[in-house]
C-alpha cells in the first residue's frame, strides 16, 4: 500500500468555511469509484452530496460525523489505486 492522500474540505461557494459532516455512507476500508456519494456536508445554506474525488479505498475518516470541520481540513484518507 502506497502512503495515503489526504482529501481536504472543498470550498462550495464564495465565503463558505465550515461544514458540519451530517453522516458518511461509506466506511474505513470500503472501495470507491470518482463520482461516488461517500457522505452528505451541510453548509449555511444547503445540504451537499460529497463526491468522492478518485478512486481508492478509504483508510481514514478524520471528520467524525456530527462535526463541524473547515473549507480545507483533511476530511479522509484515500490509499489511491493507479
Amino acid at each position: 500500500m502506497s502512503d495515503p492522500i489526504d482529501i481536504l474540505v472543498p470550498e462550495f461557494g464564495h465565503g463558505m468555511t465550515e461544514a458540519l459532516v451530517i453522516e458518511w455512507l461509506v466506511s474505513v476500508g470500503e472501495s470507491v469509484e470518482r463520482g461516488d456519494v461517500i457522505a452528505v456536508l451541510e453548509t449555511d445554506k444547503s445540504s451537499v452530496d460529497l463526491l468522492a474525488e478518485r478512486p481508492g479505498t478509504i483508510v481514514e475518516i478524520v471528520a467524525a460525523a456530527r462535526t463541524i470541520t473547515t473549507s480545507g481540513a483533511v476530511l479522509y484518507k484515500l490509499d489511491e489505486r493507479r
